[in-house]
């Protein structure tokens, strides 16, 4: 079998189909925003931690009661691996997740005074902390500009022609240069809203798309 060709993405085009959906989506989607329940930096950074593998449904079920009884960064860093790791079973991976978490506020008290760091540099220093936990946090909690890229933003720019790239950090920066940074952090909520509710993994609705006649999937599913 011949090797398929890798896809070639014109960024100059990329950027001319995200400047059409952007308003598209933002009209069809007005509530779009982290659906990961917080009030503040450290529960964000535990939500996000807790969520991989995990629906942010579940992860909201379970720091509903969790954050009534971890309440700051010291109470994480002086509970028993044990009790955290049953406390948070249910989100699955629970042993690393536990793990990560105990150290990271470990770190935050060690390193940061207590608070939770808000550069990507420092937060990626944090256990269980990649590019798109940080900024999860860093566009969320603390209003800086970041793309998150989760499934969903990663199917949907294949689909939509802006990335060729399934790797999420490369896709991180790719959707970089094709968006205006002042965007970056709703764009990724906006691709969400849509992926989890019109172009889902396995049957897109194209058919009630408000985006399908800029998408070149909608007419050649395949190839994306």
């Amino acid at each position: 079998m011949a090797k398929k060709a890798a896809i070639k993405i014109d960024k100059e085009k990329a950027k001319q189909q995200v400047a059409v959906i952007w308003p598209i989506l933002k009209k069809t989607y007005p509530q779009a925003k982290c659906a990961l329940e917080h009030t503040n930096p450290l529960e964000l950074l535990i939500a996000t931690i807790l969520s991989a593998q995990c629906t942010d449904v579940r992860v909201n079920i379970v720091t509903k009661t969790l954050f009534k009884k971890y309440k700051s960064v010291n109470t994480w860093a002086k509970a028993p691996l044990e009790q955290i790791e049953q406390d948070i079973k249910s989100t699955g991976f629970y042993r690393n997740k536990a793990f990560n978490i105990k150290n990271a506020c470990q770190k935050i008290i060690d390193d940061y005074n207590g608070k939770v760091p808000d550069t990507m540099d420092e937060l990626l220093k944090l256990g269980g902390v990649g590019r798109k936990t940080a900024n999860v946090v860093l566009g969320n909690a603390f209003g800086a500009a970041g793309i998150v890229c989760d499934t969903h933003v990663i199917r949907l720019s294949r689909r939509l022609g802006l990335s060729a790239n399934s790797d999420a950090v490369k896709l991180e920066f790719d959707l970089m240069e094709i968006v205006p940074k002042k965007n970056w952090t709703l764009f990724s909520h906006l691709i969400v809203f849509h992926g989890r509710n019109v172009c889902q993994a396995r049957k897109p609705k194209c058919d009630i798309c408000q985006i399908a006649k800029y998408c070149p999937a909608a007419n050649n599913p395949k190839f994306w």
